[in-house]
């Protein structure tokens, strides 16, 4: 016997919640914060990408993550650690033009920050037991969430800017005098240590370590490091948080020290 019309999962349109919500704790908090946390991010991201200075300390070669790689000749010359590529940029594109735009891609598509933006910008759902506006549910099979399914090359891309940003971390242990050492290169460790932790708890990392084996037994190499991954990727959600937080931190003390507004604390050098 076919089930009733509307029944289950049988339904063609999303399950009705006469009532506003059934909830009675404050489940709009959630929403609400996660909404402020990424506008705060992505206003101070964009006026920082495009404001084009107090990015690059000559001394100590400090470089914000937000102008990583600078490969132009608009970057001050210190800056240019892989080389000068293009000429002159004009004034509406980021001098990071090669990164920006792969991270910006690995970040949307991250399955972390879809669910965190789909409940909180789209309310698709804003929580548990809430009614939603939206009355049908076409999930990521059309334009353009179908784009989403990118995530996995974009994967790559954020590996590569790892590799970059860990990099520019190590050419700034250098200062007038040799080896330097200071506040500046803490922080630019600290955040290329989490950087690399939201990369590799990424579940496209989990796919390529160890998707598509049969038998694990066969690649304990491989079985290893997926363990060891899987790992990392229960705590996803928190170096996604985290590592805007130390992106803005980055940039932020490296503006401050580039502007002159403080000196770097030094412990070597």
């Amino acid at each position: 016997m076919s089930a009733p019309a509307g029944a289950g999962v049988r339904s063609a349109t999303r399950a009705r919640i006469a009532a506003r919500t059934l909830r009675t704790d404050r489940w709009w908090q959630t929403p609400l914060f996660t909404v402020l946390g990424l506008l705060a991010f992505i206003v101070y991201a964009t006026v920082r990408s495009f404001v084009r200075s107090d990015y690059y300390v000559e001394d100590y070669h400090y470089l914000t993550p937000f102008y990583s790689p600078c490969v132009s000749e608009s970057c001050v010359e210190g800056a240019r650690h892989f080389g000068t590529w293009v000429g002159e940029l004009p004034m509406w594109m980021p001098l990071a033009f090669l990164s920006l735009p792969f991270l910006l891609g690995f970040r949307l598509t991250c399955y972390y920050y879809r669910k965190a933006y789909y409940r909180s910008f789209w309310l698709a759902p804003a929580a548990c037991a809430v009614a939603e506006p939206h009355v049908r549910y076409t999930g990521e099979t059309r334009l353009p969430l179908i784009l989403q399914n990118l995530h996995r090359y974009f994967f790559y891309a954020g590996v590569v800017i790892s590799l970059i940003n860990t990099y520019d971390m190590i050419v700034a242990f250098r200062s007038p005098s040799g080896f330097g050492f200071g506040l500046g290169n803490v922080i630019l460790l600290i955040n290329v240590i989490l950087l690399w932790g939201y990369t590799v708890s990424c579940h496209s990392c989990r796919h390529v370590t160890g998707g598509r084996l049969k038998h694990f037994s066969k690649h304990p190499i491989r079985y290893r490091i997926w363990t060891f991954v899987s790992k990392l990727n229960t705590r996803h959600m928190q170096f996604a948080w985290i590592t805007l937080g130390t992106l803005m931190i980055t940039d932020f003390y490296i503006m401050l020290v580039a502007s002159g507004t403080i000196s770097d604390l030094r412990f070597i050098g």
